[in-house]
């Protein structure tokens, strides 16, 4: 046992994990060891003989279990980001016992009396108002947790906890089991339309998988482009319904876990005294109830399909004049899309795309975190990662370094879909100073020569995943569990969003965004042209995004325990709602990893499009001033919001930032819906 690295002291730079030493053989009996001195840790706090106080309860509770976090969080990134058969078999495995371990903490009888006896006494105790939610939050979480629960009904939630990882870790796996598998090969005769940057991916994807050719994957940087520009009909109808039909194969089916995961969540729910999960995981985030959800919602999703109609006329007058057929469906939509977009716009992803290699937009949200908040990243090369395509920087502000950033930008097999961010270590003060370890992981299709090039979605990627990763790296507190993205779900999506304005700021385009091949900076006109096009399609990405949400808030309104055929359900909402058969959803219930993977997004799709009403009005502030880096707005900007965490009230924190609280007029002129 001594020997496992999981249990040692790290002595690498940052305390990085020594990933060259980490066996999945390691975990298992690490983490038990590591449930057992969390838990040692927790029953030595309630058996304190002095008066439980903020300082006894709280801030030690804060500082409790940094062991078994670090291990977990470090399973959490490797089974995402670098996975294998061994790992996904530890993940399995783990899942259910971290969930007990979590309930054994949370419904600890000795120490949630003296948290309660503490809480009662808040408003007595002089707290700073980062004490005093810092207590609430832990109060809150524990009894979100089942505190209070006794006998049986204590028993049985525990017991729904461990079920539910069980199910939700299957679910991922799942999706991203059929996400790496899948592979349509190409040959010479099925690349029309395909420009070079997509082919040398293509060729690339193929060689990794031992394919002569190309090959297209289910990773977006590849099949949305496939989609887009290839004229073969039929290719694009097996690629869509590939990359639909994740979670839905006979031998990994999604649909019976959901089933089983929403049923499971009602009777969760219900023993917390909430009617649907939909109350009960609303409840703790800005929105407070599913009411202002749907008032939100309802201001956008008929203004949406009016204009997905809007320019479905448009589609089919381009379909007719290429002599496709007029009946448009889901997997004509890029493609035609892209055909107005070049005849009305002038405006061809194959001619914008060169002007955006990623290393030169690393580059580029580097800089603007640098004239933003003072930030400096130098990248590390003597560092050991746990894949040659992560790269690291150690990043300072004011001369003092604040924390290492990773940048793990590629798809390959062994990672799941899509982008996110994740942290190794959360910044904090309480114990000890700790400065934070980020991550960003994006899936872009990596060239197989010449330098990787982005599309202006992917640069916006890059660029929202950015944003999250300095929400962590700017994080500014005392306590660990206030740190940088713990907060609210529908709050936390606001600094990822905002970020994304800054990558059509004309003078940082002007100095980065530079042809693969002449180096020439991108014309004004192009810009121009980007800015002009920016409502275009809009009818049709909203309808994909609010359908998606608003099939997930109705899957969890549900008030049965029985379950639910997701199938079933998926078509008669979609028919109730009258979702446009061509657009179809960003995400169908069998491959809906933000929903069935976890709680956080549960009931919570709509958090994207809560934080862009608070995006837009912030931006708007550097409009109004005629400068997007207005030294006194990037002072609050980073004060507010991006170094505040859950520290403070986040209305209160928007308040302070923007001098009045949202309105959701600026996201809807955003979108071009006003």
């Amino acid at each position: 046992m001594n020997a496992n690295p999981l249990l040692q002291d790290w002595s690498t730079p940052y305390q990085l994990p020594p990933f060259e030493l980490i066996r999945p053989e390691h975990f298992e009996p690490a983490l038990a060891a590591l449930f057992a001195e969390h838990l040692a840790e927790i029953d030595a706090l309630a058996a304190l003989e002095e008066a439980p106080s903020f300082a006894n309860t709280a801030a030690a509770f804060d500082r409790s279990g940094r062991r078994l976090e670090r291990a977990q969080l470090l399973l959490d990134n490797l089974t995402a980001s670098e996975t294998s058969a061994e790992l996904q078999e530890v993940e399995r495995r783990t899942a259910p016992q971290l969930a007990e371990h979590n309930s054994r903490i949370y419904m600890h009888a000795g120490f949630f009396a003296r948290l309660d006896a503490v809480h009662a006494r808040r408003a007595e105790l002089g707290l700073s108002e980062e004490q005093d939610r810092l207590l609430d939050l832990i109060h809150r979480n524990f009894v979100r947790a089942g505190a209070k629960l006794q006998g049986e009904d204590r028993r049985r939630y525990a017991e729904i906890v461990s079920r539910l990882a069980e199910l939700t870790t299957a679910f991922g796996q799942n999706v991203l089991a059929d996400e790496a598998e899948y592979a349509l090969p190409l040959g010479e005769n099925d690349l029309a339309g395909l420009p070079p940057f997509l082919l040398d991916a293509a060729r690339a994807a193929a060689e990794a998988r031992g394919l002569e050719g190309w090959a297209i994957t289910l990773s977006r940087s590849s099949i949305v482009p496939f989609l887009t520009f290839s004229a073969r009909r039929e290719l694009r109808e097996a690629a869509w319904r590939a990359w639909t039909e994740r979670g839905e194969h006979a031998e990994r089916d999604n649909r019976p876990l959901a089933r089983e995961i929403l049923a499971l969540r009602v009777e969760q729910s219900r023993l917390l005294g909430f009617d649907t999960f939909a109350d009960y995981a609303i409840a703790n985030r800005m929105a407070g109830k599913p009411a202002a959800v749907h008032a939100l919602l309802e201001q956008v999703w008929e203004p949406a399909k009016a204009r997905f109609e809007s320019e479905k006329a448009m589609l089919r007058e381009e379909a007719a004049r290429l002599g496709e057929p007029a009946d448009i469906q889901p997997w004509d939509w890029f493609y035609l899309a892209e055909k107005v977009r070049i005849a009305r716009y002038a405006l061809d992803d194959a001619e914008i795309k060169p002007y955006f290699g990623l290393e030169n937009m690393v580059t580029a949200m580097f800089d603007v975190a640098r004239r933003l908040f003072g930030l400096s990243f130098a990248e590390r090369h003597d560092l050991t990662l746990y894949h040659p395509d992560v790269r690291a920087w150690e990043v300072s502000r004011g001369g003092k370094v604040i924390g290492l950033f990773l940048g793990d930008n590629y798809a390959r097999q062994s990672k799941r879909g899509g982008a996110w961010m994740h942290v190794y270590r959360s910044q904090a003060r309480n114990g000890g100073e700790a400065l934070p370890i980020v991550v960003n992981n994006n899936n872009f299709a990596k060239a197989g020569h010449g330098q990787t090039l982005l599309s202006f979605d992917d640069v916006r990627t890059l660029f929202h995943e950015f944003g999250h990763g300095l929400h962590g790296l700017l994080s500014n507190v005392e306590y660990r569990l206030l740190a940088g993205p713990n907060s609210p779900w529908d709050y936390v999506e606001l600094p990822s969003q905002l970020m994304e304005n800054w990558a059509l700021v004309p003078e940082v385009l002007a100095k980065h965004a530079l042809h693969a091949e002449t180096g020439a900076a991108i014309p004004a006109e192009l810009v121009a042209k980007i800015k002009a096009a920016r409502h275009f399609n809009q009818g049709f990405e909203t309808v994909r995004y609010t359908a998606s949400t608003l099939i997930d808030l109705a899957l969890h309104q549900r008030a049965d325990a029985d379950g639910v055929d997701i199938a079933a359900f998926e078509a008669a909402e979609r028919e109730r709602l009258g979702v446009p058969p061509a657009a179809g959803m960003n995400h169908r219930p069998p491959h809906f990893r933000h929903i069935f993977t976890g709680p956080e997004y549960a009931a919570g799709y709509y958090v994207y499009m809560w934080a862009e009403v608070l995006e837009a009005e912030a931006f708007a502030a550097f409009e109004e001033a005629g400068d997007a880096f207005d030294p006194a707005l990037a002072d609050k900007l980073y004060r507010h919001i991006y170094s505040a965490g859950d520290a403070v009230e986040q209305r209160a924190a928007f308040r302070a930032f923007r001098g009045r609280d949202p309105q959701a007029a600026a996201m809807l002129k955003k979108r071009g819906l006003q």
